[in-house]
Order: structure tokens, then C-alpha cells, then sequence
């Protein structure tokens, strides 16, 4: 078992935990049948209220400690933010008394930088059309120290505490600690933790490829193509966001594949977006890299810009999925 009394451990489960809480109600409160598809004010809010709250717990446990975050408060001083404004200030209140405007935007911005020796890395909405559809979602934290994920959280409201792609209403918290495993308890404090491990799934033909249902960043024909070179039969799991790795380190799936879209093929994943899932997904025993077989170098700051795409699996298919990629050229 993980030491819950070490201070990062202990600030990055209750950041995680207090911004799950803030997110799940600008859900509620904002996300309503009546909006249209083209509206994604309310994940807007989210993003920046998440971001503002674990900055600002980030800021009083570790002030010397600086944030690789997806955020930053230029858009939201911009004069036509003013209602995204005051609706994040609201949020952010709930949870933080002496909120304002200049206040929230500063703990946005807090110890904001590229890369350095010592890191937080965050995605406050990981999943945001998930969010939207009052799917899948995630909120992603990771320590990194030394280019190497120390610790990483995943939050994620909408996963069942059985780690599978069906809904659950108090959601799952899992965390990641270098050397200590990968265990998940429910997202609302109830209950104990309990460790994860990777499917033993060794034959192909069975193995369940974790799909998204958005396809913007991969390349789906090709995924269909890979599928057929590998012979899997299995079904997929459909499901966005980092809320994937839970999954797979708890054995509810083998594979999961970011390629590259034909639109986007210069495009190269953001650290925020694997830091925290890779190291859940290491740490109960799977493996990942990039789509060369290359482990994912997280010292070059906010893109992963020497990996092309990215394969994780229960390790035990990994080599056959590389070989698969090279096969298909992806």
C-alpha cells in the first residue's frame, strides 16, 4: 500500500478530489438538454475554475513547486469573457472564500512554465465533449520529477468504482505511485483503496482495443486496419478521455492506440494528456510508449515532441501491436 500521509500524495488526492467536486457542479448546473452542440461554455468554466482551484491548493502546499497546465487566464481578462468570468469566480468561491477576478486568474497562472527539473502537470477536463454528453471525463494530475511521473491521479466522476466503461455515480479516483502500484477507491472518500492490475489476456483475438468516440487527434481508418492485422475479434470499449488507463489497469481492456490523423500528422501529444494515465497504466503492470516502440519523453516540455502517437497495452500484446504499426506503416 501507498503512504496516503506523504504530502504529495496527500495534496494531489485531496486536489483531485475538491476539483472533481467543483467540476460536477458547473455539470450540474450548467450543462443543461437545452444546450446546443456548438456551446461548450460550460466545460469553459470548468476548465478554468479546475485549473484556478488546484493552483491555488498547489500554491499553499507546495508554493515553490511550478504548473505545466493546459490553461492560462489570457482568454478569460479578455472583455467579452466577462460572464465566463464571473461564472468561474462563483464556482472557484464555493471552495475558495477570498475569491476574485484578479485573484482567480493569478492561481490559473500560477508558476506557470514550459518544463523544469521539478513539475505538476494538470488537464483540468480531460474528455471535454464527454463532460458535455455527461459521459466519460477525466481530471489528471501528475508529479514529474526528473522527466520520470512520480505520482499520478486520475479523477473521474463518471467511471464506476469497477473500473469499467459503464456509468457510476460516485465516481473513481485512482492514483500511481513510482514503485508502490496503482490503486483505485470511489471518488467520494467512501471506502478503501484497493490495488489494480492488467489483464493476463495473451491471445489477440481477444483482446479489447479501447476506442474513442471522438476522433479528432487519431486516424480511425487505420485503426480499423490494425484491428484486422492483429485479428482482433473481441469488441471494442468505447470511452474518452484518461479515464482509458483506469480501465486498462484494472484489466477491463488490453489496447489502446492514439495515431495520427491524416489532417494532423505533424500533431504531438500534449504532457498533460499522458503523464498522470501512463503512470497508472505502468504501475499496475502495463506498458506504453509511442508508436516506434519508444518510451514517452516527458522532459520537452508541454508537447511530447520526440513521440509520434501513442500504444499502451496490458504488456503482454505490446510487441505484437508494435509489430502490427510497422505492418501498417501507421
Amino acid at each position: 500500500m501507498f503512504d496516503l500521509n506523504h504530502p504529495e500524495v496527500k495534496f494531489a488526492l485531496n486536489a483531485i478530489r475538491q476539483a472533481s467536486r467543483l467540476v460536477k457542479q458547473v455539470q450540474a448546473e450548467l450543462v443543461s438538454p437545452a444546450l446546443t452542440k456548438q456551446d461548450r461554455s460550460p466545460v469553459t468554466v470548468a476548465d478554468f475554475a479546475s485549473q484556478a482551484l488546484i493552483a491555488r491548493l498547489l500554491a499553499k502546499t507546495f508554493p515553490q513547486d511550478v504548473l505545466v497546465a493546459e490553461e492560462d487566464s489570457s482568454s478569460l481578462r479578455a472583455p467579452e469573457a466577462v460572464q465566463t468570468m464571473r461564472q468561474v469566480v462563483q464556482f472557484v468561491s464555493r471552495f475558495a472564500a477570498q475569491s476574485d477576478p484578479q485573484t482567480v486568474c493569478e492561481w490559473i497562472d500560477h508558476g506557470r512554465v514550459d518544463t523544469a527539473q521539478r513539475f505538476w502537470t494538470l488537464d483540468p477536463i480531460d474528455g471535454t465533449k464527454g463532460f458535455l454528453r455527461r459521459d466519460q471525463y477525466a481530471l489528471a494530475l501528475a508529479l514529474v520529477v526528473n522527466g520520470q511521473a512520480q505520482i499520478g491521479v486520475l479523477g473521474c466522476p463518471n467511471l464506476n468504482a469497477g473500473l469499467t466503461a459503464e456509468g457510476g455515480r460516485a465516481g473513481a479516483l485512482v492514483i500511481a505511485v513510482r514503485g508502490q502500484g496503482t490503486w483505485s477507491a470511489s471518488l467520494d472518500g467512501e471506502g478503501t483503496f484497493r490495488r489494480l492490475r492488467v489483464s493476463t489476456q495473451s491471445q489477440a483475438a481477444q483482446a479489447r482495443l479501447m476506442r474513442s468516440f471522438e476522433s479528432g487527434h487519431t486516424n480511425v481508418s487505420q485503426i480499423d486496419i490494425f484491428v484486422q492485422t492483429m485479428g482482433i475479434q473481441a469488441e471494442p470499449v468505447r470511452m474518452d478521455s484518461q479515464a482509458k488507463y483506469a480501465v486498462l489497469a484494472a484489466g477491463s481492456g488490453e489496447l489502446m492506440l492514439r495515431l495520427l490523423s491524416p489532417s494532423q500528422p505533424d500533431y504531438r501529444e500534449k504532457i498533460w494528456d499522458q503523464a498522470a494515465g501512463s503512470l497508472v497504466l505502468e504501475e499496475a503492470g502495463g506498458r506504453i510508449s509511442d508508436l516506434d516502440g519508444k518510451p514517452l519523453d516527458f522532459t520537452t516540455g508541454r508537447k511530447l515532441v520526440n513521440n509520434r502517437g501513442v500504444l499502451a497495452s496490458n504488456d503482454i500484446l505490446h510487441e505484437a501491436a508494435l509489430e502490427a504499426l510497422r505492418k501498417i506503416n501507421a
